[in-house]
């Protein structure tokens, strides 16, 4: 007969990402709809081994889903990454008489999990963040928000690009990914994008002959983005003036994206995976994470996440291409 689950505990790790609140929404009031105590670890896994941490209250988590960031707060623990600090935040999760331990945060956070199962924590982790650069997941919380925060500002960037016929080069975040990139230039109309996934972006040259070629067309303002993989934008926005003569401005979106009121699909991600996550963990499973795959939520074993493979359809670049004409 399966242990009944009595205590669970949930923390946000890594980088911050919109919707973050919204899984912890659902994780604390999933648990207590389960008559199951909650417990809130502040700063990830930092807060664990130090054991901070607040009983959570169905009012704890009122009024929460509209906010960015998180109210658990998080923070990157160097301390995690060594084998003492791993005994001790397993050790922690022992003396609080917790059954599961709910991680929301993104690979980084998925490998402290995996280190915190082999002590014996049960581990289970919702996906969060705007890089999407998981391999288990089609869809990480907090992805569609920076999106159209990205989106929004190369909006408001073509606006004046094009009343001074210039050209913006517009960096965007995700780390070594480059979904947010592909995501922003489609969506935002613009005329290329270089992203880490695909080394014919990459060219310096093909892209000023690309605005050259645009400019002998008509086209009189261009917008290029850059994702944060690549890096060199100032670089290349002085490279693009001085061989063209074009005025051309360099914008770093930065954190900018990490922030902002979550949309409606962060939201709903978020609700959903964190109630099927505290499904799982009162089914008595162990050791899983919460997926979106091919239309579907589904619960997978955390060692088995490691081994999913994605990468971003090269497919889409060639779309991009015909419809920046």
């Amino acid at each position: 007969m399966e242990k009944k689950i009595k205590k669970i505990g949930v923390l946000t790790s890594g980088g911050d990402a919109p919707g973050m609140n919204a899984a912890i929404r659902a994780v604390v009031r999933t648990a207590l709809h389960h008559e199951v105590e909650i417990i809130g670890i502040r700063k990830g896994y930092n807060g664990l081994i130090n054991g901070e941490i607040k009983e959570m209250r169905s009012r704890d988590v009122s009024n929460i889903m509209n906010l960015g960031g998180t109210i658990l707060h998080t923070a990157r623990s160097p301390e995690m990454m060594t084998e003492e600090g791993q005994k001790k935040a397993a050790a922690i999760y022992s003396i609080l008489g917790l059954d599961a331990l709910v991680v929301i945060g993104g690979d980084g956070s998925y490998r402290g999990m995996r280190e915190l199962a082999k002590y014996g924590v049960n581990c289970f982790g919702i996906p969060a963040t705007i890089d999407l650069d998981m391999g288990c997941t089609e869809y990480t919380i907090g992805f569609d928000t920076a999106v159209n925060t990205g989106m929004d500002a190369l909006n408001k960037l073509r606006d004046t690009s094009s009343s001074h016929e210039r050209c913006s080069v517009v960096e965007v975040m995700g780390r070594d990914a480059g979904y947010i990139a592909m995501w922003c230039a489609m969506t935002g109309g613009a005329e290329d994008v270089i992203f880490p996934e695909a080394k014919e972006t990459q060219d310096h040259k093909k892209v000023i002959q690309q605005i050259l070629t645009n400019r002998s067309t008509g086209k009189r303002h261009n917008l290029i983005v850059v994702a944060e993989g690549n890096g060199g934008t100032q670089q290349l926005a002085k490279e693009i003036q001085d061989i063209t003569g074009i005025q051309t401005r360099a914008t770093i979106l930065g954190h900018l994206q990490r922030g902002g009121t979550p949309t409606a699909t962060d939201r709903m991600h978020a609700s959903l995976m964190g109630y099927y996550v505290v499904k799982a963990i009162m089914e008595g499973q162990k050791n899983k994470v919460v997926s979106y795959n091919r239309g579907r939520y589904e619960i997978i074993d955390l060692e088995e996440s490691f081994t999913m493979k994605k990468q971003l359809d090269p497919e889409y670049y060639d779309i991009l291409k015909v419809l920046s004409i």
